[in-house]
């Protein structure tokens, strides 16, 4: 019995971070078993917010495969490939944006959220309202049966279904399955300054970081607000240190120093260096397999090609379907 399949991408605007390993490749890692996994570098969306300075993207592109690679993804069973390498992309792009209204793609929460976290750029185009849209198509594309994704893209994939829907009742067609979403767990962890971990707040922690890099950006982090004083009790429940030390340190320690931290009997310092080295301790063979790709980029890029080509010929396909859907049938 075949395998469903499975969508989904990231922007390539810079190195990969605990915020993205926590918030999609564990879980698109777990999923790589049981699913037909095709995972994508979504460089034309990073157009949508980089377009001024578009160097980013191509430095980033290699760099984010050898992360996957390094943290478990294996091309043995995934599909890795370049948007804009498969052309076709943008022509479903284009078909789906002229049925699409342009209401649904207003309301989206996202869209308004994102237009105020990124209110220093200028992110009032086209193509930033038409994100989804794009996305519709990197999804429907494969005919994918599921995109797993954290909680903010869930508007969207929920849009990309009512695109399919639309499309498939237009044309009295049942050329795209609509796809079903597949929540991310949120993670927990947040940046060193307690908001969401982004490269444009300058509060991440990398997947490449040096130990010394790490202990520095973990001594800066903000613990409990309300322990002001070493001989304070503290609160590991809104602590984000304690957040990685669940993940990170041996369930044992955890346990001490909950009941230490609450106590007053170890200081937040400590606790910080102990979480250091714990999460490098976890880092340590993300690192290793990384420094390895990086000696031999050639391979990813080899592997990045077959995934091209095998989504190339999914997309050909796709697209012959839709132009026979909607009369338009080429030469």
């Amino acid at each position: 019995m075949a395998k469903k399949r499975i969508v989904s991408g990231m922007r390539p605007t810079g190195r990969m971070h605990l915020g993205h390993l926590h918030g999609a490749l564990l879980n698109w890692k777990a999923l790589q078993d049981e699913w037909d996994c095709f995972f994508f570098i979504a460089d034309w969306h990073a157009l949508t917010s980089e377009y001024a300075n578009p160097e980013i993207i191509g430095q980033s592109t290699y760099e984010i495969i050898a992360d996957w690679i390094a943290v478990g993804l294996d091309p043995e069973k995934c599909t890795f490939f370049i948007q804009s390498e498969i052309k076709e992309h943008a022509e479903l792009h284009l078909i789906l944006s002229m049925i699409t209204p342009l209401p649904w793609l207003e309301r989206n929460p996202t869209y308004k959220e994102q237009l105020k976290e990124l209110s220093q750029r200028d992110l009032y185009t086209y193509g930033f309202l038409g994100y989804p849209v794009l996305q519709a198509a990197d999804i429907l594309m494969y005919k994918a049966n599921g995109v797993p994704v954290g909680e903010d893209q869930a508007p969207h994939v929920e849009l990309t279904r009512e695109i399919a829907r639309r499309f498939n009742h237009l044309y009295q067609t049942k050329t795209f399955p609509v796809p079903q979403l597949i929540l991310t767990p949120t993670s927990k962890l947040l940046g060193i300054d307690r908001r969401k971990m982004s490269k444009s707040y300058g509060n991440a922690i990398y997947l490449t970081d040096t130990p010394s890099e790490v202990q520095e950006k973990v001594s800066q982090m903000i613990t409990d607000p309300q322990r002001k004083r070493r001989n304070d009790p503290g609160d590991p429940e809104v602590c984000n240190v304690y957040f990685y030390h669940e993940i990170y340190s041996d369930p044992q320690e955890v346990s001490e120093i909950a009941s230490s931290c609450r106590s007053a009997e170890i200081g937040c310092v400590e606790c910080k260096k102990k979480m250091a080295e714990s999460l490098n301790k976890g880092l340590d063979p993300i690192r290793e397999r990384r420094r390895e790709l990086a000696a031999h980029m050639e391979k990813v890029r080899e592997i990045t090609a077959e995934g091209n080509s095998r989504a190339r010929e999914i997309a050909r396909s796709t697209m012959d379907e839709v132009r026979r859907a909607i009369k338009i049938v080429a030469d």
